[in-house]
C-alpha cells in the first residue's frame, strides 16, 4: 500500500503560481512512476505530468507545456508540480497518483494509487 498526501493548493490569479507537493509513505516510494492529474467540474479527470521512479523521464500534457513542472525528491518521499502563468482553465482538483508502471502512468484506469486531491482555483 502506498499512501499519498497532497498539498500546497489554493486560489490564485490568473498569471501566478503555485507549488503542490504530494508526500508518500508506505513502501518504497523510488520504485513508483509518479503522476499528476486534475479533474474539473463536470469534466472527467485528465492527465497532468509524470515522473519516472529515478526522475529521468518526464511527460506533460500539452495544456500545461511550458509552464508546468514536475520534479521528485526520493529522499523525502515527495513529487512536486510547479505551476508557474496559471489560467483559469487550470482550475480544477489536483490529484497526486503513483504507479509501478510508467509506460501506463498517463492512463487513468490505470494508477493503482490516488491521493485525496487539493483545490486549485484560478481567478481571471
Amino acid at each position: 500500500q502506498v499512501q499519498l498526501v497532497e498539498s500546497g493548493g489554493g486560489l490564485v490569479q490568473a498569471g501566478g503560481s503555485l507549488r503542490l507537493s504530494c508526500a508518500a509513505s508506505g513502501r518504497r516510494f523510488s520504485i513508483y512512476a509518479m503522476g499528476w492529474f486534475r479533474q474539473a467540474p463536470g469534466k472527467e479527470r485528465e492527465f497532468v505530468s509524470a515522473i519516472s521512479p529515478t526522475g529521468r523521464s518526464t511527460v506533460y500534457a500539452d495544456s500545461v507545456k511550458g509552464r508546468f513542472t514536475i520534479s521528485r525528491d526520493n529522499a523525502k518521499n515527495t513529487v512536486y508540480l510547479q505551476m508557474n502563468n496559471l489560467e483559469p482553465e487550470d482550475t480544477a482538483v489536483y490529484y497526486c497518483a503513483a504507479d509501478p508502471l510508467y509506460e501506463t502512468i498517463t492512463v487513468v484506469r490505470r494508477i493503482d494509487y490516488w491521493g485525496q486531491g487539493t483545490q486549485v482555483t484560478v481567478s481571471s
